[in-house]
């Protein structure tokens, strides 16, 4: 079996929370939403968001996946593209509540539960990832709490076969900032890429359940991870904070060189030990 580069991954940006990520002979995908500009993703309770942009890939040009990390199950994350188009024999990982629902309702079969900080690990060929399960919070109001699905973070850890971490990526999911957040780095310090899930998402009466500019630059300051890849922004109508608004705030923080400007439909590489992503 030829070699690898264990030092670097690529990674495709798809679309609102939807990226594409191959390492050696893996391929992962997050969030899978495929929705086209015009239609409307199902929020739960009647509550509908119109998109307002193209995906870079349909369901069918995507390649062979390996697993699916979904982060919970909202229309703009798991739509209805993706559920009848993705293999239902793909191992998806997931919260609890999400996996019952995929398995029970969708014939999703192998979608697996973690809750906060339990792991699974996936491999092909020489290539393996470590999916852990962190804090999220989609509300701080305990009521919304009651009536928005639970909500996952994700700590993607990829290396050889022998379980050596080459290259960690946090994916934030549809989060808040609450304080709970600063114990990820640190039981991770140090990972390579920050993926985090913006747009100030506002839900009718003001709630606002997904962080703002101000909130995502914060969480990548108190994290201090290596690169940030902004996403989740200007997809859906229900967004109200502009990408603008965190990258004014991340400058302010002193965080301008740790950005990466990846746009839907470029490639990133993501290399280990510092090096900066070359973008695509």
């Amino acid at each position: 079996m030829a070699a690898f580069d264990d030092d670097a991954i690529d990674l495709h940006f798809i679309g609102n929370a939807t990226v594409l990520l191959r390492y050696g002979d893996l391929t992962l995908l997050t969030d899978p939403n495929f929705l086209h500009r015009g239609e409307h993703a199902h929020l739960g309770y009647g509550l509908t968001s119109r998109r307002l942009t193209e995906p870079a890939l349909d369901p069918g040009q995507l390649p062979r996946l390996d697993a699916v990390v979904l982060s919970h199950l909202h229309g703009d994350h798991w739509d209805r593209r993706a559920r009848q188009h993705l293999d239902r024999s793909v191992p998806i990982v997931t919260t609890p509540h999400a996996a019952r629902h995929l398995r029970t309702w969708q014939g999703f079969r192998r979608a697996g539960g973690l809750r906060t900080w339990e792991s699974c690990a996936f491999q092909q060929g020489d290539a393996q990832v470590r999916v852990t399960s962190l804090p999220g919070r989609h509300s701080l109001q305990p009521v919304l709490r009651r009536l928005l699905p639970p909500v996952m973070g994700s700590m993607l850890e990829f290396g050889p076969r022998d379980g050596t971490v080459r290259l960690r990526l946090y994916v934030s999911g549809d989060t808040l900032l609450f304080d709970g957040l600063e114990e990820i780095a640190r039981r991770f310090p140090g990972a390579d890429l920050a993926v985090l899930h913006l747009g100030g998402t506002t839900l009718p009466g003001g709630f606002v359940v997904t962080m703002d500019g101000t909130q995502g630059a914060e969480l990548a300051r108190r994290l201090d991870y290596r690169n940030i890849l902004p996403v989740h922004y200007d997809d859906y109508t229900v967004f109200r904070s502009p990408l603008d608004d965190f990258l004014t705030e991340a400058r302010r923080l002193g965080l301008e060189e740790r950005l990466v400007h990846c746009w839907r439909g470029q490639h990133a590489r993501v290399v280990a030990q510092g090096e900066r992503p070359t973008v695509g």
